[in-house]
């Protein structure tokens, strides 16, 4: 249960370093058009690994009541 949360939230914030990375690799190579797609897919990344991470909370916060 928040386990499995705490998994999507872990994946989730794997993928937005990724992006991040392939940002940074073409914003270095002056590529701003691909810099801004992965930029966009990063922050996508973030908010499902923020979303995730509050649930994983919430749920092992009630499986200890």
């Amino acid at each position: 249960m928040a386990n499995t949360e705490h998994r999507k939230a872990a994946e989730h914030h794997d993928e937005a370093a990724k992006s991040h990375r392939a940002a940074a690799d073409h914003h270095e190579k002056g590529n701003a058009a691909e810099a801004e797609k992965h930029s966009e897919t990063a922050h996508q990344h973030s908010g499902k690994a923020h979303e995730s991470s509050k649930s994983a909370h919430e749920k092992s916060k009630q499986s200890k009541k």
